[in-house]
Formats: structure tokens, sequence, C-alpha cells
């Protein structure tokens, strides 16, 4: 008897989340007079609740010690503490460096370096383990491929013997082996031209939401959009829509230091802002920072991690994005779980109220690293 009747109290709820006024009625009269009576007091209630659940404050807020709560489960608050455990996942040394660092706009970059984004006057200069092409073109038989500069910047070349090119631009070097030929009376007025057949001296890394981390060559007039290029491109499902570039100035000096210049990635990849298209620059660093997430743990369809890629997201939002509730879920018990300024909160949030009572204004906007609680209802 008690089982025929929590069925028929299941069958109310179900009834009346749908809505279907027929089938109600149609239920209600079947059975005897106690047990339609019986029906008609369970679907009344329901009604108030249901009600009264669209009514009220839509939000309400508590404050808690670190990793204890009246309103959470011991399971909830196991997996919140796994999340907290393995959130983050950045290099806590290139984060320091970066909040250490001196941090400028590509504009502000600019003005202090006004020559740093012109290709003439940024032309490649070589050095160590570059290979070169040299041609003669008076006398084929001086020509040489394949040249390796040494470790201390010098090549040698036949009758003119070592000479050093380190640092040099490859019109500096054509004019450089011209001059010698002259000087010891081999070949007057000699046309030469000098080509880097692989680059090897100077490297960049890229790191972050890119499909390919890694450390890449140098080459020739490089810029920002080649070098994520060669990364395989931005994984926009991480991140991306930041970067930066932590740049060391006055290389291999006692002035040596390192600087970081933010770049709106977004904007560039649009073709909206080429200024920030950079040249590259030996040892750059190319960060692209990954989005944090927000989690959705319990009965929603999808629980998991997501990226906080939007500007701005809610919390009916974030929960369309795990596909819904699901049919378990306690949706006006939904909590959000939030660290701000080191303080530990809880938000309960009444759903029914943003999505069925008209108050969509006040759907609560989530925050990055904010773990959203869906527990499970009574019935």
């Amino acid at each position: 008897m008690k089982t025929m009747r929590m069925i028929q109290i299941m069958t109310c709820f179900s009834l009346f989340k749908k809505l279907n006024l027929r089938s109600v009625f149609k239920f209600i009269q079947q059975g005897d007079k106690a047990m339609r009576f019986l029906k008609c007091i369970i679907l009344l209630g329901v009604f108030l609740f249901a009600a009264c659940a669209t009514e009220g404050e839509v939000a309400k807020e508590t404050k808690v010690a670190a990793g204890k709560s009246d309103s959470l489960g011991e399971k909830e608050m196991r997996r919140i503490a796994e999340i907290r455990k393995t959130k983050g996942g950045e290099d806590p040394g290139l984060i320091k460096v970066i909040r250490e660092t001196p941090n400028y706009t590509v504009s502000q970059y600019l003005s202090l370096n006004p020559n740093a984004n012109n290709s003439r006057t940024r032309d490649f200069s070589i050095g160590g383990y570059d290979i070169l092409d040299v041609k003669v073109y008076e006398e084929p038989d001086l020509s040489r491929e394949g040249i390796r500069v040494g470790s201390d910047g010098h090549i040698s070349f036949p009758l003119i013997g070592r000479i050093k090119v380190e640092g040099l631009t490859t019109s500096e070097i054509e004019k450089l082996i011209s001059t010698k030929l002259a000087q010891g009376q081999y070949v007057l007025n000699a046309h030469v031209s000098v080509s880097v057949k692989d680059y090897k001296s100077k490297q960049f890394m890229v790191l972050g939401a890119v499909r390919s981390p890694g450390t890449y060559p140098v080459q020739a007039k490089e810029r920002i959009l080649d070098a994520i290029s060669k990364a395989g491109g931005i994984d926009f499902t991480q991140g991306g829509k930041q970067g930066m570039v932590i740049r060391t100035e006055q290389l291999g000096t006692d002035k040596e230091e390192k600087i970081v210049i933010r770049i709106d990635l977004s904007n560039l990849l649009k073709g909206g802002d080429q200024v920030s298209n950079l040249l590259l620059a030996d040892k750059d660093l190319i960060y692209v920072p990954r989005a944090e997430n927000f989690y959705l743990i319990g009965e929603v369809k999808q629980p998991g991690a997501y990226p906080y890629l939007e500007k701005e997201i809610t919390l009916v939002e974030a929960i369309s994005k795990a596909g819904g509730f699901t049919q378990l879920a306690a949706r006006n018990r939904t909590r959000i779980v939030r660290v701000e300024n080191g303080v530990e909160k809880i938000i309960e949030i009444n759903v029914d109220a943003i999505t069925d009572g008209g108050k969509k204004a006040q759907d609560v906007r989530i925050l990055p690293g904010d773990v959203i609680v869906v527990p499970e209802s009574f019935f």
C-alpha cells in the first residue's frame, strides 16, 4: 500500500511538471473516493510548492569556513576538494615572471622602442650555427653552399680565410667578402650573394593554448602570427583571446632585462590590429594563457570543467552548456561555491525563479573558478 501511494505521489509530480491538465483530471478520476481525495491534496501541495519556488529571493549568499558547509554533502565536498587540487596547470615560474616583470601594451612598447617593428632596421643578423650559401658570380669556383657559422661567429672562405660574420646581416656579409677579395687582389668588384640556408642561431618559444607548443627557429622578418602558425595555431577550446610576448631586451649585455608585451590576439587574428603583429626577436617567448575553468558537478547531464571563454556567462547559460538538468536534479537547491579574496562563500540559487518566474535579469553571473553544484532531489 505504501509503495502504491509513493507511485501515486511521483505520478502527480510528473503530471504537474508537464502541465497536461487533461491527463491530470483523468488521473484524479481513477480509483475510489478516498484515493481521488488524496490525489487532489497531493496535487494542491505540489502546486503550492512550485508556486512558492518561483517567488521570493533568487539567490542567498553565505560565507563559510574553507572546506566546511552544512548545505553540501560529503560527496560534493570531496569532489570540490579534488577540483581545487588539480586546478591550474600553468607553470608557476612563468606566472611569477609575468607578475614581477614590467608589463606594456603594444602601443606603450612601440613608443619606447619606435624601431622595434620596422623590418628595415630590424633585419636578421647572422649568429652561431646558422648555415649560409655564398655565391661569387665572377668566380663560380669560389662559391660555397652549406657553410656553417661556428659557435664563435666565424666562417672560413676560400682565399680570404676566417672572417667574423656574427651580428652582421646577409648584405653586410656580401660587402665584407667582396672587400676582402679585392684587398687580396683576388677578385676586383666581386658580386657576392649571401643567403641563409638554415636558421639555427636564434629561437623563440610558444607556450599555452596552442596546438603544438615548443621551440622554433627565428627566421628573417618573422612576426607573431608566423610564430603562432608554426605552433599549429591557437586552440580556441582552451583560450586564445589574449596573448603576451616575454622578451629579453639588450640580450647578452649587462643591461639585459625581461619585459612583457600584452597583445589582443582576438583583434590581431581578425586583422583589425596589425600593429600588434610584432617582429620576433631572439629568445622571445609567446605565451597564450589558457582560459580559467568553471565546473559543474552533480545532477547535470554533462558534468565537468568548462573553459571560461566568454566575457560573461550566467548560471542558466552554464547549466545549458552542461546539457541541462537531469530528471533527478533539485533545481532550486543549486549552489555556486566561490572563493573571492580568500573568502569562501556558497550562493544558493532558486533556478525556477529565474527561468519560470520572470526574473532572468537576476540570473547570477558565473566567475572563473566557480563550482556549480546541483544536488539530487529528495523525490
